[in-house]
């Protein structure tokens, strides 16, 4: 019924309307004491609106209402002789300490619609961002896709190298790596973007520096390893790792010295990527972690690709809990990641095992 729910919206303004008449009632029945309602009355009225902030015409008529009916009261008092001439004066001094709330509360009410509305441009700018990335991702793989087959088939055709062919085919290479960073920055609000595991820390990352260390020249070392289990989505723990180690040897030269290492910090991990490259400025370290973003945008495209590397790092470890951190060194950096849900090993031992490889990719 539309009369009940409008009783059921109004239940506090009639509440107090009902506490407000009973205390003017009081101020009739005991004048010598009528001060005590008074401040009954206009403290509700306080805390009222505190929790409600009328709109501009309800509050002038509410407070109009309260300003006549305990003005009169006192008036009446006055000219019988139980009130002083002074106890007048309460009510301008409580309508203007109520204004004054009033004055407070809109101000607040109209930042936090500022913020709402913000708040709101903000998802909707991020959404149409998501989408983005997943559209074009998916529209671009297809040419892509074709264009790398004509070539191939070009390739094989000639019988023969062609260097433009070769370098043709490493840039639809380096675009479909891009795209597939793309995708993965679009789907990380979904909520099957992980699979959670648990995974054998120790023999994971083993794996991955192997990896690395047979298919790019540098001198690779293979740190202390914490023992134990992680609970984490190892095809994208690999991707984070990968998209570290593949940052440092951007920004290394072939006989520098890169090593991956991890400890465990109670519950957590940290995992870390050494490297002697060229570190990282000043004014980078706040934002390397940002989509787009690169240490030194004055570098080409071949050696500081489009800024999604760690963009990918920062998603997929935030995506499992954690962080992602980076701290200068006299030669080089130190690229991280911390995640939670790490169970040591029993007994808790630390493999002080190093490896030194150096094997160059011909």
């Amino acid at each position: 019924m539309p009369a009940t729910a409008w009783l059921r919206r109004r239940a506090v303004e009639l509440g107090w309307f009902a506490f407000a008449l009973a205390n003017l009632l009081a101020m009739v029945r005991w004048e010598r004491w009528e001060t005590v309602p008074f401040h009954f009355i206009w403290v509700s009225l306080t805390l009222v609106y505190g929790f409600r902030v009328w709109r501009s015409a309800a509050t002038a008529l509410t407070l109009g209402f309260v300003i006549v009916s305990t003005g009169v009261l006192i008036l009446i008092d006055i000219s019988r002789g139980t009130q002083e001439w002074g106890e007048l004066t309460e009510v301008p001094l409580m309508s203007a300490m109520f204004m004054a709330m009033v004055w407070h509360a809109r101000r607040r009410q109209d930042a936090l619609g500022i913020a709402e509305k913000h708040a709101d441009q903000l998802e909707s700018t991020l959404e149409r961002e998501e989408q983005f990335l997943h559209d074009a991702s998916h529209e671009l793989r297809t040419p892509v896709t074709i264009a790398r087959g004509h070539l191939e088939v070009l390739e094989r055709s000639n019988g023969r190298d062609f260097q433009e062919i070769d370098v043709a085919l490493d840039e639809l290479s380096r675009m479909e790596r891009i795209l597939d960073r793309l995708l993965l920055l679009a789907r990380a609000d979904q909520a099957d973007f992980l699979e959670l595991e648990q995974v054998e820390l120790d023999h994971f990352l083993e794996d991955v520096f192997m990896r690395w260390s047979e298919i790019a020249p540098r001198s690779w070392r293979l740190g202390a390893l914490a023992h134990g289990t992680l609970r984490a989505d190892p095809e994208q723990l690999r991707i984070a790792l990968d998209a570290l180690l593949e940052n440092a040897v951007k920004y290394s030269e072939p006989e520098g010295r890169i090593e991956l290492s991890s400890r465990a910090t109670g519950g957590k991990v940290v995992i870390e990527v050494d490297d002697e490259g060229i570190g990282v400025p000043d004014e980078a370290l706040t934002r390397i972690f940002e989509r787009f973003a690169r240490s030194d945008p004055a570098r080409t495209r071949t050696a500081g690709g489009v800024g999604l590397g760690l963009a990918i790092v920062d998603t997929i470890v935030k995506a499992h809990g954690g962080r992602p951190f980076v701290s200068r060194k006299t030669q080089g950096s130190v690229f991280g990641i911390q995640l939670p849900g790490f169970t040591p090993a029993w007994p808790s031992v630390q493999s002080a095992v190093a490896r030194t490889t150096g094997v160059a990719l011909k």
